[in-house]
């Protein structure tokens, strides 16, 4: 029997044996039955809560072994606060992605403020294309100077700034330093989990970590010095003030996790055929630039030995890498009985000869809801993970907090359809498990919560921490 999801009252592919025909003959459909109850086999196998909190206990030893000994992983920046929730102020704010820069202005007004605490006043998004990249030396840093120049002349407020002799400060969410010949002086420089620890952090003082879960991965996470091997800070000179204890350490999430998560064969294939096979085994396992190539793979399979799309596979899904998880998300939210629009879908974007028929169609959707699934549980087991080595290590500072907060931000974690929201329902079983068993008693409840935008905004609390220091 296949175990199917039924997040609406859907027909089961076994239905619709008895009322379509079309290309897919009982035979065909019975091949596809067969795959399809190995998938769910294999990527529901630790549905269970207990197994899936031996998975994260597996993946906190690999946390606590990588503080005292790689270079990779667990690394400290040179964060060692988080806010107060008292910075005030307007400051730029630059994130530098992949594809895109924005330039910001960034209002802080307080953590008990009547109004927006923490708010974007102006944003400029521009495409970093190909020309750019080419770009060469100081070339792309003027490149990126006129845009701030151009962002900055549509604010009145900072136009003014810009004729004092004063620099606005500056902070960047990119990992090097850079320097821009404007009236502009950079005072911070954090990566992107870092920055979403900060800019929840300014709103939440329940806030120790935070997660990043899109194309691709990683987390940050506050913890004492004291836990991190001292070779982890190299020829660094750390604060001296009395109070400096902690450190905001990025994890580098995504190279965690080939010790602790079973893969199937397409995950073996995937990692086999990346340009960077064991790299960064959690994130090809989970994150969004994997999750439509694993779906992809097995379409393939199911293509060649259980004649879906009558044994042609379209062309443009012979491409690595071309189904999206954007599509996924799609599909997985269509509740017609028919699934209709997802026909209509895949249809237009793969340039199939003819739309998929509901069997098929049903049969892709299953496929993807296994794979979102495992997505979910084993983001859910990392984050377990990360805040049991919170209670572990500085269980003594949180006494002060009734939860524990997390920062979320990412197109998978953020707009996949339920991805927080049934994380959060197995995290809540999770921490009730092992309360119970009284392994844990007293452990803070784990709270995800969302923080959009967060490379701006905590670029710019961290410009702001930076000028209330001195």
């Amino acid at each position: 029997m296949i175990l199917l999801h039924h997040p609406v009252d859907l027909p089961r592919l076994s239905s619709l044996k008895s009322t379509v025909v079309e290309n897919v003959t009982p035979m065909h459909e019975s091949n596809m039955e067969i795959l399809l109850e190995e998938v769910q086999q294999l990527f529901e196998q630790h549905s269970r809560v207990d197994s899936l909190l031996a998975l994260s206990k597996k993946l906190q030893a690999e946390f606590e072994e990588r503080l005292q000994s790689s270079p990779q992983c667990m690394l400290p920046s040179h964060n060692y606060t988080l806010p107060n929730g008292m910075e005030h102020g307007t400051y730029l704010a630059l994130e530098v992605g992949g594809s895109t820069l924005r330039v910001a202005l960034v209002d802080l007004r307080g953590r008990n403020s009547s109004r927006h605490p923490l708010r974007i006043r102006r944003i400029v998004n521009s495409t970093i294309d190909n020309d750019v990249r080419d770009l060469r030396g100081v070339a792309f840093l003027d490149w990126i100077a006129e845009k701030i120049k151009d962002m900055l002349a549509t604010d009145r407020e900072a136009t003014d700034h810009m004729q004092l002799k004063e620099p606005l400060p500056m902070g960047i969410a990119w990992s090097f330093p850079i320097e821009l010949h404007l009236n502009i002086r950079l005072d911070a420089i954090v990566n992107d989990s870092s920055a979403a620890v900060l800019s929840r952090a300014y709103i939440d003082p329940s806030t120790r970590l935070a997660i990043i879960l899109g194309t691709g991965m990683n987390a940050a996470i506050h913890l004492p010095i004291s836990s991190l091997h001292s070779s982890k800070f190299g020829l660094r000179q750390l604060p001296s003030t009395l109070d400096t204890t902690h450190v905001l350490v990025n994890t580098e999430l995504s190279m965690f996790g080939k010790r602790a998560f079973p893969t199937t064969r397409w995950d073996e294939y995937l990692n086999a055929q990346h340009m960077l096979p064991d790299f960064q085994p959690m994130e090809y396992l989970l994150a969004g630039g994997y999750l439509g190539e694993i779906v992809r793979l097995i379409i393939l399979e199911a293509t060649e030995t259980a004649n879906l799309f009558g044994g042609i596979l379209p062309f443009k899904l012979s491409r690595p890498y071309s189904l999206e998880t954007r599509a996924l998300a799609a599909i997985e939210a269509d509740t017609h009985p028919w699934l209709s629009p997802s026909r209509k879908l895949f249809h237009e974007t793969y340039s199939l000869a003819q739309p998929p028929t509901p069997a098929e169609m049903r049969f892709i959707r299953e496929v993807i809801l296994s794979v979102s699934l495992r997505s979910r549980r084993y983001f859910t087991a990392a984050v377990y993970a990360l805040s049991s080595l919170l209670h572990d290590l500085d269980r003594p500072n949180l006494q002060a907090v009734d939860h524990i907060s997390i920062g979320c931000d990412g197109s998978v974690v953020n707009k996949y359809p339920g991805y927080m929201e049934k994380s959060q329902v197995l995290l809540d079983q999770l921490t009730r498990l092992e309360d119970g068993s009284g392994r844990a008693r007293g452990r803070k409840r784990v709270v995800l919560e969302s923080a959009g935008e967060s490379a701006v905004l905590g670029a710019g609390v961290a410009v702001a921490m930076a000028n209330a220091e001195d």
